[in-house]
C-alpha cells in the first residue's frame, strides 16, 4: 500500500487539469474560426470568379465583417461591402479574379465579441471549374466592389505600377529642364568669359 501513496498527487493533479480543460473548452470553441470558404485556402477557382464566401461560428450581430484581396502582382482587388448570412456566413462580391494566387485577408467578431483576423491564399486557374455564386451567398444582394468603375485604376493600371510609372515619367521631365536651363546657361557663360 506504501507505493500507491506517491502516486495519488500526480494522479490528481491530472484529473484536476483534465476537469480545467473540459470547462474551459466551450469558452474556447466559441471564437469564430473559419470553418469553411469559396474559395477555400489552397484550393483553385476559375478565372473570373466574382464573389467569396466565409463561414465561421456564430457572429456577433450588428457587426461587419472585412474583407481583403490581393491579386498575383500585389495589388489589391477592389472588394464590395461584406454581407453576413445566417449568422456565420459572410460573402462579398470582388471584381472578377484573373489567373494566379491571390491572398484573402479578413476580421470577424464572434458571438462572444472577441475578433479575429486571419489570411490565406488560393490560386485562379484555368483548370478549375467554371465559377458559380458561393451557395451560402445565392439569393444575396451584395454590394458591387468599388473601383469596378476604374476608379481602383490610374490610366488603366493597377495604382501601384501607374504611381511607379508617373514617379518616373516626373523625374524624366524634371531632369529634361534641368538639362535644358543647364545648356541655355552655358553659352552665355563662355561669351562673358570672351568679353574679359
Amino acid at each position: 500500500m506504501r507505493g500507491l501513496r506517491p502516486l495519488r498527487a500526480p494522479a490528481a493533479l491530472v484529473a484536476l487539469l483534465g476537469a480545467l480543460l473540459l470547462l474551459g473548452g466551450p469558452s474556447a470553441y466559441a471564437h469564430s474560426a473559419l470553418k469553411d470558404a469559396t474559395p477555400g485556402p489552397g484550393a483553385k477557382a476559375a478565372p473570373g470568379t466574382d464573389a467569396v464566401s466565409l463561414t465561421f461560428g456564430p457572429l456577433k450581430s450588428g457587426t461587419t465583417p472585412k474583407i481583403g484581396l490581393t491579386g498575383p502582382d500585389g495589388a489589391a482587388v477592389a472588394v464590395g461591402r461584406p454581407v453576413t448570412a445566417g449568422g456565420s456566413v459572410v460573402c462579398a462580391a470582388v471584381t472578377p479574379l484573373v489567373t494566379g494566387v491571390h491572398t484573402l485577408t479578413y476580421t470577424v467578431t464572434s458571438a462572444d465579441g472577441d475578433t479575429s483576423s486571419s489570411a490565406f491564399q488560393f490560386e485562379v486557374a484555368e483548370v478549375a471549374e467554371p465559377a458559380a455564386v458561393p451557395s451560402g451567398c445565392q439569393g444575396l444582394s451584395l454590394s458591387a466592389p468599388a473601383g469596378d468603375d476604374g476608379s481602383g485604376t490610374i490610366l488603366g493600371l493597377g495604382r501601384t505600377t501607374a504611381l511607379i510609372v508617373l514617379a518616373v515619367a516626373a523625374a524624366a521631365v524634371g531632369g529634361g529642364v534641368l538639362t535644358a536651363r543647364a545648356m541655355r546657361r552655358a553659352p552665355s557663360s563662355r561669351r562673358k568669359g570672351a568679353a574679359l
